[in-house]
């Protein structure tokens, strides 16, 4: 008799996917992260076909690991492929400008970040927020990713998590925003 396998999250199915080579869960998380990725590149001068070339880019980073067996699940999926795609992205950006002032014209593509160092701030800080989500706790964790990462309304997040109603959330997740404000304060060493 075989045993059956008992998955503790959606993260783990699509981990024990990958391992077995399967090109349905690369498929289900480029359309389950299209839309980060998307608004990322976009907001910070891309097109949409860049953005699709970095999120392939992104699962294929994701994908090599897992075959190799190097992949160290830290923080949710979503949160390393946007993590990865958001380096590539900003490489790319990087190079582009280095190539166009080799070209000697004055254009500049901004990236976000001015300096190494200003670089290796945002990094730490994105960090702390995840290691801050993944301490803070349920309900916590479920009503900040629904409102902020899925941009549902009070209304669906009530209903999707049994509150009474949107009133009840939005004062849950002022007090939700405010501990991981804390956490993320605490993980930075008290300084922001």
């Amino acid at each position: 008799m075989q045993a059956r396998l008992f998955f503790l999250n959606e993260d783990a199915k699509i981990l024990d996917a990958l391992r077995k080579s399967s090109d349905n869960a690369l498929e289900e998380l480029f359309y389950k992260n299209r839309r980060s990725v998307s608004s990322l590149v976009i907001r910070n001068n891309g097109t949409e076909d860049d953005a699709e070339d970095v999120l392939q880019e992104s699962l294929i980073v994701l994908w090599e690991r897992v075959q190799k067996g190097t992949f160290e699940y830290q923080a949710k999926l979503s949160t390393f492929i946007y993590a990865t795609a958001k380096n590539i992205w900003f490489r790319k950006l990087a190079r582009q400008r280095r190539e166009i002032h080799s070209d000697g014209e004055a254009f500049e593509i901004p990236d976000g970040n001015s300096s190494p160092f200003e670089e290796m701030e945002e990094n730490e800080r994105v960090l702390a927020v995840e290691q801050a989500m993944e301490n803070i706790g349920n309900p916590c964790r479920d009503i900040l990713l629904l409102y902020y990462w899925e941009e549902q309304s009070m209304e669906e997040i009530a209903v999707k998590l049994g509150f009474a109603n949107a009133d009840t959330i939005k004062s849950k997740k002022y007090q939700c925003k405010k501990a991981l404000e804390k956490l993320v304060k605490k993980a930075l060493g008290g300084a922001q």
